[in-house]
């Protein structure tokens, strides 16, 4: 993985849980979020924290067609001798395929003229057949009779047919194969391609600063990997050998219709400058609706990812019917922009057949005309005619494809805003680090906000010594998780800088750092696995007495070994299967096995029951030896016992000492405590 993840110590795979926690409170699940259909404006958490973006909106502007395609088929590149391999296959093909209509007219004149010269009298030549049809008034016969290779007196020469019908029997079968073969190895081209492409996008996801995931809905960044990469291999998939093909089948049968009659094929050619202009037109205003069909897409997903995230807060506050008329509206907004784009971009096809048709009659009059007057043999007008609907069929095909083409084009432009989106800077090289850990942190001069106009942390300045609790409280939106997601990197400071054991942060590479760090969230994670797996997880390497030494250490083994399975139950990716407390602990269990020498703990105990709170407290307080501890807490009375209690409001640190010294003091601490505690206990005595 990239040093986008976190460590594998407490947190999670991708920094997906760090990325969510970063502001104070959890907007995307909020009953504004879930009950409006309208696209939300940029939106801030309390804090000045990182902006939501409205939901499912394309980029600003849109990339043209030509662009994002050529971007496309360079993206083939690596596959460059199996594209030839398939091109010169295709030629082989195509070429053979164009041959059979002019053989197949051969096999029509050898009948033809078997018909017609058992009509003549035996003995008689061609020549005075035909002079006795000039003398009697019949000179389209006479000119037909000069042109045709009869035996007069005798009829079709079966033995002639039968070579003739088998080399085009054998020419047909040839050009089959060798397409199979080409379409074979152009579904691997393809294939590797797009998988190429999807291990790019992974790679990018990972690579991506936190605050693009703030400013992307999930569901939105899910469309873009799945749905739109899906769209683009099916639509490489179906246009690309079709594309080939079609193209070579003009260039072969405009060259055969040439040879064969130079005036019927400049008829025929008058229909391709009339299919480019309908194609273009209508392609034109096709596209605007492919666009707008997709970016519908991810809209309706991340609302469906939204809701049904948050199912829970939906079904508690009674927004069901608010979420399905969220969901019916932007349906109907996909269904529209759907229907919009296939009806216009389906009239390409029907207008290609009428022009095509059109096309048939004018080469079927004069062919028939010629062949009237002997300037032409009925087997050539035969072919030729054969060749008009092979012209006219290639290029009804690259008009039907316009629409998949569209609709490829348009779901590639949005997989390549996600890769040409900014990476989070790259890792100093040589990079510093950390060869005595102990977990001393030092804060000098910090300076941090998620919008420039909005200061958060200004000029912050803080020691934390090895060994020490330093606790961190504050209101909502004080900056007290910015402080700590700082220290992760997973944002970048504006000024200033954090030593870790004397190495500055900035200095280190990301995966190092946080290989140093283990991390428990009030938002637990759990992946599909067994218990057992999810604790490796932060240590992947532990073995077995580890692991279950951790689980004993934070009370995880006295609720597994009453489950059936024990450690090897298998919970899903939401831990539905288990208590939220059960899940806390085994997300303190997979801190516990990392063995970090600095741990950070945002409300890591606020699932779990008082008892198990405490004895949670007394495992933790023997893991802190030597190590450093950042405890964010909103109860009070969890963090009594720490070395050092910050008081943070509006990003800066307000107050600092111990719970006792804090309480004396009688300032912005003493309030917090007052409110939370002397309310508790009159709301007690009132209700008694």
């Amino acid at each position: 993985m990239s040093d986008q993840n976190t460590s594998p110590n407490g947190a999670t795979p991708n920094g997906k849980a760090p990325e969510s926690k970063a502001p104070e409170s959890k907007a995307p699940e909020s009953k504004a979020a879930l009950s409006t259909g309208v696209p939300r404006p940029p939106m801030r958490r309390p804090g000045g924290g990182p902006p939501w973006a409205n939901i499912g909106q394309p980029g600003e502007k849109s990339m043209s067609f030509g662009p994002s395609a050529r971007r496309m088929i360079r993206r083939l590149q690596p596959e460059r001798t199996r594209v030839m391999t398939v091109v010169t296959l295709a030629v082989l093909s195509i070429g053979l395929s164009v041959l059979g209509p002019r053989i197949l007219g051969r096999a029509t004149d050898v009948i033809f003229a078997g018909v017609i010269g058992k009509r003549v009298p035996p003995g008689t030549t061609a020549e005075q057949a035909a002079a006795g049809a000039k003398a009697s008034g019949n000179g389209n016969l006479a000119s037909l009779l000069s042109h045709l290779h009869i035996h007069p007196g005798q009829g079709i020469d079966f033995h002639a047919l039968r070579g003739v019908l088998l080399l085009a029997l054998s020419v047909y079968v040839a050009s089959s194969l060798l397409m199979w073969l080409q379409g074979y190895i152009l579904n691997g081209v393809v294939q590797r391609t797009i998988l190429r492409l999807r291990e790019e996008v992974e790679a990018k996801l990972n690579r991506l600063p936190l605050p693009y995931f703030d400013e992307q809905p999930r569901g939105e960044v899910l469309s873009r990997v799945t749905n739109d990469i899906d769209n683009v291999s099916q639509t490489l998939q179906q246009t690309l050998s079709q594309l080939l093909t079609s193209v070579l089948m003009v260039v072969g049968v405009v060259t055969m219709m040439f040879l064969v009659s130079p005036l019927l094929a400049l008829i025929a050619l008058v229909s391709i400058p009339l299919s480019m202009w309908v194609t273009k037109v209508i392609a034109k205003r096709s596209q605007k609706k492919f666009i707008a069909q997709w970016a519908h897409t991810g809209a309706l997903n991340a609302h469906i990812e939204e809701t049904f995230t948050g199912h829970e807060l939906v079904k508690v506050f009674g927004h069901q019917k608010e979420a399905e008329e969220v969901f019916r509206k932007r349906n109907e907004e996909l269904f529209e922009a759907s229907f919009g784009a296939q009806f216009i971009s389906g009239i390409i096809m029907p207008a290609m057949m009428f022009i095509g048709n059109l096309n048939y009659v004018a080469i079927a009059v004069v062919g028939g005309m010629r062949v009237a007057s002997g300037s032409m043999s009925l087997g050539d007008v035969q072919a030729f005619i054969q060749y008009s609907r092979q012209f006219t069929q290639p290029l009804t095909q690259l008009a039907s494809m316009a629409n998949l083409l569209q609709s490829g084009v348009a779901s590639v432009e949005r997989v390549f805003e996600l890769l040409d989106a900014p990476d989070q800077t790259a890792d100093p090289i040589p990079a510093g680090q950390v060869t005595d850990p102990h977990g001393r942190v030092e804060f000098a001069h910090v300076s941090f906000s998620y919008d420039p106009d909005r200061p958060l942390i200004q000029d912050l300045s803080l020691v934390a010594e090895p060994g020490q609790t330093v606790a961190i409280v504050g209101q909502t939106g004080a900056g007290k998780t910015t402080l700590v997601n700082l220290i992760m990197r997973f944002y970048e400071l504006d000024a200033g800088r954090i030593i870790l054991d004397g190495v500055d942060i900035a200095s280190m590479r990301r995966a190092e750092l946080r290989g140093e760090i283990g991390m428990v969230l009030q938002d637990t994670w759990l992946f599909g696995g067994t218990i057992r797996q999810n604790i490796a997880y932060g240590n992947p390497d532990a073995p077995e007495e580890q692991i279950l030494a951790a689980a004993e250490a934070t009370f995880v083994d006295r609720f597994v070994r009453s489950l059936p399975d024990g450690y090897d139950t298998v919970i899903d990716t939401e831990g539905g299967n288990i208590s939220t407390g059960e899940k806390q602990l085994i997300t303190i269990a997979r801190a516990f096995l990392a063995d970090p020498s600095l741990l950070i703990l945002d409300e890591a105990t606020s699932a779990v029951d008082t008892r198990t709170e405490v004895l949670v407290q007394k495992a933790m307080s023997a893991l802190r030896t030597d190590r450093t501890s950042f405890v964010i807490a909103h109860r009070l009375s969890t963090i009594r016992d720490a070395d050092l209690i910050l008081v943070m409001d509006a990003g800066r640190i307000v107050e600092q000492g111990t719970h006792a010294q804090l309480l004396a003091a009688q300032g912005a601490y003493y309030d917090l405590y007052q409110a939370q505690f002397t309310a508790a206990v009159a709301e007690a005595v009132e209700v008694g």
